[in-house]
């Protein structure tokens, strides 16, 4: 249990990859602008109680790993880290106004995979035994099965 994240009511470990990249994937994330994604990223992770595990700012993408709070789904996460550095981005790189005139920096998808230390067979494996074990010390008094 060392590696679980703990709120007032929750203990928990969730952790997604996520990449994104820029619109028609130009490799507009070099240099300052690429500096200033990363700076964004990380203060929108910060706000939002994400911890990032690990990252990469490549020249026309973006990946994470990332740990998050059960109250905030992967759309969600992505909608902040999107929204809030494009907008920041563009109006502080005047440059980027004229590779995307439509104020869109990023293309509109995103890849999302959920990312454990358990696999599913462990966990079902796990269910089942505590199943069993109830049974065994359940005295008859009629513990309902799923």
């Amino acid at each position: 249990m060392q590696n679980y994240r703990k709120s007032s009511h929750s203990t928990y470990d969730i952790k997604y990859h996520i990449v994104w990249i820029t619109k028609y994937r130009k490799a507009i994330l070099t240099g300052k602008i690429a500096e200033r994604a990363r700076e964004l990223i990380r203060q929108t992770c910060a706000i939002n109680d994400v911890e990032i595990l690990a990252g990469h700012v490549g020249i026309d993408h973006v990946h994470l790993l990332v740990s998050v709070p059960p109250h905030l789904s992967a759309s969600r996460i992505v909608q902040y880290l999107k929204g809030g550095a494009s907008h920041k981005m563009q109006m502080e790189f005047k440059e980027l106004n004229k590779q995307y005139w439509g104020r869109h920096l990023w293309a509109r998808g995103y890849f999302v995979a959920s990312s454990g230390n358990v696999t599913n067979e462990v966990i079902a494996e796990y269910i089942k035994n505590q199943d069993l074990e109830e049974r065994q010390n359940s005295n008859n008094f009629g513990i309902n099965e799923l």
